[in-house]
């Protein structure tokens, strides 16, 4: 019960009087009726605090127990809090998110689909940033002139679109989509979507910020309610307080050992207990960054003090100081209850490295000598990378730039090739006026463009031949095969900035800055000092250059040009409807072996260039995925020819036979990247299902949005029962909500025999497939 007098709405007024308590207020006096804009950028956007604490009133009223901070931002956010039904791990929401956010290499295909929906303009806030289409070759400057020199046609066709359509542009160079949120869009208690799996981060500043697809994204823009089925909720508790070489990043590293990365699928990670109060606003977004690794929808912690000081910091006050009239409600519940609770003691958290290959491969530092040679990793330290979307915030460099300054006075340089990226313009030219990229810089380190880089394959590597053996460490987040250089025998671990550093001094895996000692350029032994750095720079942040680009007050004349020759760029053409029968006789393109990500499905790199043509990017699809027939990547038999040949090839040829297609899949698949490329090209190639042991969540919705049907075994074990040359029937006219899926395996040799599939289809998404998209049910509602 609320110990101190409050202000309430009307309808909380009465759900409280209901408990017996009375409280007296006015209209004037409520605090939440005050206008506080969401940023600075946009003159008519509001944080509406009044209507969120209306709406969750009502669904007090009906659920009657106490709640999860990251329940109470959901169910604040809901379309209709009075009827909606509401069961952690079953319901579906009807949700109002606050804001969209779009990354360059998915804005083009969701602004593609949104131009063709006809309307004028978005009908929520949303911005568009550039930072996955610059490749780290030399460095900053040069890297950028040249990215603007390449990607012309699709930066203007995004800036012009932008315009066009009321949304924010955040050009080349403005630094990474998840900086440039938490500097200046995330806010506490809010509800974003973001087409980047790590949007997670403005969790940061108490936000509920979850990755989508571009479908859901233009959903929202065109104002119709997202769709999200209700999450578990994940409570991790944190005392103590991080000390000497124990970095945010660690936490959720540990986390990630803890729940593997398919551990938090279907849930929320919420951060709760005395410990969230001892982190920077930028460490906690770092966690809830990372949190995508291990599946989960989202991460959050609750507001405290900490995230006022950096709203204050960049230019926010106001809304710190809003956000702390609404304070209560920015926080779990006493007495909430968690579907799943880890217990951590940061006074007890050793420093961790994860990897290499999957991000939940936890081994702390004292371990990880020994972890090496037992694993038999390549010894030498090829590459350190700091920097990315998880870890650039001025504390984690002036942290970095800390032991860089350590080992300078000691007459010590990286011995590794050592690069850093910076998160953000802003925090690009803090760190510059301060001092610290000039250490860093001194150091040894290359200072690449603000942007994704490496992170997502934006590499253009030189030091090492494609096939040969190496190991790299990262502050990113993700570390799958050839992600970071497109060399699948690449050994790459994840760690904290400050692990990085140490590490790129010594070169090699075997260094341990808590106890080994390095010889300075006098002879003398010396340990390295544990790192330190402000949270906040304390001259306030330099914005450095101008990188927004506002839409115009008249957009009349504003026109979006696609070229019909462009090979960057491409219109859509709606995809076909379900023609209302069974699927016969139908093979199976690949059955995929293991481990296949978004990345194994449509990959990044030098495909990014296609994101805008769906048809160029389509002979992507799938290359990376193991084919379980021959233990090869894209290469599967043609049943129709008896031939070997790429995937893709062979899914156009099958397409152009009008023959529809399925693909078998292991466990956890399409997790990692939100690329919706990896449904929409096996959609455009022709496939009609795609069956597995089980989902990551934004996949099976992207599949789902793009009218194929995402099918997972009810016995796992019947993954094992199918060869790749069998060929099935599957009963599409037996879609219904809860009901099983029949599909009939005719082996090449053998009987054939019934496999029963589940789906998690409610009534409004079977329309999707029915209609053939969502874009599609979309259109025809608009027509009607």
């Amino acid at each position: 019960m609320l110990a101190t007098r409050q202000f309430l709405p009307a309808v909380q007024r009465r759900a409280v009087a209901q408990l017996g308590v009375r409280r007296m207020a006015t209209v004037s006096d409520n605090p939440l009726d005050r206008k506080v804009h969401q940023n600075i950028h946009e003159a008519n956007n509001f944080i509406n605090y009044k209507k969120m604490s209306e709406n969750l009133a009502i669904v007090r009223q009906r659920l009657n127990r106490p709640l999860t901070f990251a329940e109470k931002i959901l169910y604040s956010h809901l379309d209709d809090p009075h009827g909606q039904e509401i069961e952690r791990g079953v319901s579906y929401l009807k949700l109002r998110p606050d804001r969209v956010a779009c990354q360059d290499a998915t804005a083009q295909m969701a602004l593609l689909q949104f131009m063709s929906a006809g309307m004028p303009s978005v009908a929520n806030p949303t911005t568009v940033h550039c930072d996955h289409l610059i490749e780290a070759q030399v460095g900053g400057a040069k890297d950028l002139a040249r990215a603007e020199e390449i990607n012309k046609e699709v930066y203007d066709f995004l800036a012009t679109s932008c315009a066009k359509y009321d949304i924010g542009f955040w050009k080349p160079g403005s630094g990474i989509i998840h900086q440039i949120l938490l500097e200046n869009y995330a806010f506490p208690g809010g509800l974003l979507i973001g087409t980047d799996s790590h949007t997670p981060n403005a969790g940061g500043l108490g936000m509920c910020a979850i990755g989508v697809g571009g479908a859901d994204a233009v959903d929202v823009m065109a104002n119709l309610p997202w769709e999200l089925k209700a999450p578990k909720v994940i409570g991790v508790k944190l005392t103590g307080q991080l000390s000497g070489w124990t970095a945010p990043k660690d936490i959720i590293l540990k986390v990630a050992g803890i729940l593997t990365v398919k551990g938090g699928t279907g849930a929320i990670v919420e951060y709760h207990g005395p410990g969230t109060d001892t982190l920077s606003a930028t460490g906690m977004g770092t966690i809830c960054n990372m949190g995508a690794e291990i599946g989960a929808t989202t991460s959050l912690f609750p507001f405290n003090d900490r995230m006022h000081d950096f709203l204050a910091a960049t230019k926010r006050k106001d809304i710190g100081d809003f956000a702390r009239a609404y304070a209560k409600d920015l926080r779990e519940d006493e007495g909430a209850e968690y579907d799943q609770l880890i217990e951590l003691n940061l006074s007890e958290l050793e420093p961790h490295i994860n990897g290499p290959f999957t991000p939940d491969l936890a081994t702390p530092i004292s371990k990880f000598s020994a972890a090496t040679k037992a694993n038999n990793w390549p010894e030498e330290l090829k590459v350190g990378l700091i920097g990315s979307c998880t870890n650039s915030s001025y504390e984690d460099m002036s942290r970095a730039a800390s032991i860089a300054r350590d080992a300078l006075n000691h007459g010590l340089k990286a011995k590794s090739l050592f690069t850093v990226t910076p998160g953000s313009e802003q925090v690009r030219a803090t760190i510059e006026r301060d001092g610290q990229l000039a250490t860093l810089e001194e150091f040894g380190g290359l200072v690449l463009a603000n942007a994704c880089g490496p992170c997502i394959g934006q590499w253009d590597r030189k030091d090492v031949k494609k096939g040969e053996a190496n190991s790299i460490i990262s502050s990113y987040n993700r570390n799958f095969t050839g992600r970071n250089d497109a060399n699948p025998a690449t050994h790459a671990f994840v760690t904290s900035p400050d692990l990085v550093v140490a590490m790129t001094i010594a070169g090699s895996l075997h260094f341990n800055p808590l106890t080994d000692k390095l010889t300075g350029a006098d002879g003398k032994e010396f340990l390295l000092q544990p790192p330190t750095g402000a949270g906040l720079p304390s001259k306030g942040y330099d914005p450095g250059a101008n990188t927004y680009q506002a839409p115009p007050a008249d957009r009349s004349a504003v026109s979006v040009a696609v070229s019909p020759t462009s090979d960057r760029l491409q219109l859509l053409e709606p995809f076909k409807p379900w023609n209302g029968k069974d699927a016969d006789d139908i093979p199976i393109l690949i059955k995929a072996q293991g481990k296949t990500t978004t990345d194994h499905i449509s990959m990044a790199g030098p495909w990014l260039k296609y994101r805008g043509h769906l048809d160029n990017i389509s002979n992507n699809m799938l290359i990376g995925a193991i084919n379980e027939a021959n233990g090869e990547a894209n290469k599967v038999k043609n049943f129709t020819t008896g031939e070997w040949d790429a995937v893709p090839a062979t899914a156009r040829d099958y397409k152009k036979k009008g023959i529809p297609w399925v693909v078998i899949g292991d466990w956890n698949y399409g997790e990692g990247s939100s690329r919706e490329h990896a449904a929409l090209e096996p959609r455009h190639l022709g496939g009609l299902a795609i069956i597995t042991r089980s989902f990551a969540r934004i996949h099976e919705t992207n599949l789902k949005k793009q009218g194929m049907l995402p099918l997972t075994f009810i016995n796992p074990e019947d993954y094992d029962k199918i060869r790749p040359d069998d060929k099935v029937d599957l009963k599409c006219t037996e879609l219904a909500v809860g009901k099983p899926f029949t599909m009939v395996v005719h082996p090449k040799n053998g009987e054939a025999f019934e496999v029963k599939l589940a789906h998690t289809y409610n009534a409004p998404q079977i329309e999707w497939f029915k209609n053939g998209s969502a874009l599609n049910t979309m259109a025809k509602a608009n027509k009607a």
